[in-house]
């Protein structure tokens, strides 16, 4: 057996940190208090209970609830009920639905959930085809499905709950990153800016086992080695993953190797593609004679997919606009009252370059566009982009609705129209797409969005190739799922008026 007392810690790698001390148990994650991590466990034992309890609760009250008419019936009524809430609970461990690597992150949490509901559903209905049992078709059309959007409610709950833990800094994966400079300071912000995804890098191994210049650490983290420390270094300190982002030299021989030493020490390994930002229903795996090789099929931006973002974008479109009738009149009251008028029109370019004029109520003064080019020296963005976080053309009324994004509810009428999407690329003017060069111009393969992966990952605090690379990241990996994401992302991104101004 593997002894790790016996590694020898090469030259450079500095001593276990005050803060972080050894786990009894070598090769074994400590959290910062210094003992196991339990968090995890605590969170998967949360998780289960919550559907346990709900699936039985909500069970017993679905039957209490129909429990009428003759003896025949009620029995029916509590057979369907306990056939049905132990089929989901059978169907939940089948589906991986507990698994705790998936629990509080992305949407795989949701999708296995809703396997399992589906699965226990057609189960009950196959049974009740076979014993001709009538009354199951309530539990399997209706009930079923209750019980499954209950479940997710409560798991809905949990992770908020998580989210807000790990917004203070708890509940975190201590994570060790490995590449070169660049790649670990991008990996570094990346986590920072998305702290519900549960990672803080404690520790790092580059190249030179240095940072940028020399430095001792990268983004204030320490680089702990060069890359032949990473096994000791996560034996000797309990990192909980390992992120692997570009480093030189690493083929599949390398990391095989260290997959293998991190056996056994509850250690992720994860690996960064490194060379296309693409995943989704783009990216297939197909073994040409064992060796798995990711194909990419090309973007699709046609035929029934696009049909159905049409109908999705102009019906929604309808819906919120009957629904928001009344604070659309009280904020064109307002900036009517505010003097000049109430809408702002403005030129931008939409897809395959076809330009069209963007709606948004005014929340600048009536001649911000001739005073823009004297505030050119004070611009807070990079790239054609213009941002100041203190533009004195936007007016008090403005202040507050660009603080929510209310500004942006005529935009409606571009979705409706067709020129805009509920989701996409930000609405670019054309002297910023006479400066793109061949990459930015992918953005505009697809309608511009009311919102975005950029609105919902900083807003305006974005810098000008983030905000690129954000929107031709939703260009390569489009679909309906990612779409839904974002429309939900954007509702907290607004409530917490998060980077606008």
């Amino acid at each position: 057996m593997f002894n790790p007392s016996e590694v020898t810690v090469p030259a450079g790698v500095p001593a276990v940190p005050a803060q972080r001390s050894a786990s009894p148990v070598a090769g074994r994650p400590v959290d910062d208090e210094g003992g196991p991590v339990r968090w995890q466990r605590r969170l998967r034992s949360l998780v289960v209970l919550s559907d346990v309890t709900t699936v039985l609760g909500a069970t017993g009250l679905a039957v209490l609830a129909g429990w009428t008419g003759i003896y025949e019936a009620k029995r029916a009524q509590l057979v369907c009920g306990a056939i049905a809430a132990a089929l989901l609970l059978i169907a939940m461990p089948l589906a991986r639905a507990w698994d705790g690597r998936i629990l509080g992150v992305g949407s795989t949490e949701f999708k296995r959930l809703g396997r399992a509901v589906v699965g226990a559903a057609v189960a009950l209905a196959l049974g009740g085809l076979i014993l001709l049992v009538a009354s199951v078709r309530i539990w399997v059309f209706f009930l079923v499905p209750l019980i499954g959007c209950l479940v997710a409610l409560g798991r809905f709950g949990i992770r908020k709950w998580l989210h807000r833990q790990r917004g203070r800094g708890r509940a975190m994966l201590s994570v060790l990153a490995v590449g070169d400079e660049r790649a670990v300071a991008d990996m570094i912000r990346r986590t920072r800016r998305d702290p519900h995804f549960g990672w803080r890098i404690d520790g790092a191994c580059t190249p030179t086992g240095r940072g940028l210049d020399g430095a001792a650490s990268i983004e204030d983290v320490p680089v702990v080695g060069d890359l032949d420390s990473v096994g000791p270094a996560v034996l000797g300190q309990g990192y909980r993953v390992v992120s692997v982002c570009q480093a030189p030299g690493w083929g599949p021989k390398r990391l095989h190797r260290l997959a293998w030493e991190l056996e056994g020490t509850e250690t992720e390994l994860a690996v960064a593609p490194g060379l296309m930002e693409i995943a989704g229903p783009r990216m297939h795996i197909a073994p040409v004679d064992g060796l798995p090789l990711l194909r990419l099929s090309e973007p699709r931006f046609t035929g029934v997919a696009r049909v159905l973002k049409t109908v999705v974008d102009r019906t929604a479109a309808v819906l919120l606009l009957l629904l928001a009738a009344p604070l659309f009149l009280a904020v064109a009251v307002a900036v009517k009252l505010d003097g000049g008028p109430v809408f702002f029109r403005q030129e931008r370019v939409g897809t395959n370059g076809r330009t069209f004029h963007m709606v948004k109520f005014r929340s600048m003064v009536v001649d911000a566009e001739a005073k823009l080019a004297e505030l050119r020296a004070g611009n807070e963005a990079a790239g054609p982009l213009f941002k100041m976080a203190r533009d004195p053309r936007i007016t008090k009324v403005g202040a507050v609705l660009r603080r929510y994004s209310l500004d942006e509810l005529p935009q409606l009428l571009n979705v409706l129209g067709g020129s805009m999407s509920l989701v996409g690329p930000r609405p670019p003017l054309p002297a910023e797409v006479a400066t793109y060069e061949d990459v930015a111009r992918r953005r505009l393969l697809v309608r511009p969005g009311m919102t975005g992966l950029w609105q919902v990952s900083g807003r305006s605090n974005l810098s000008w190739e983030e905000s690129v690379r954000l929107d031709l990241r939703y260009v390569e990996n489009w679909s309906m799922a990612l779409d839904l994401t974002i429309l939900w992302k954007t509702l907290g991104a607004v409530l917490r008026s998060r980077g606008a101004y």
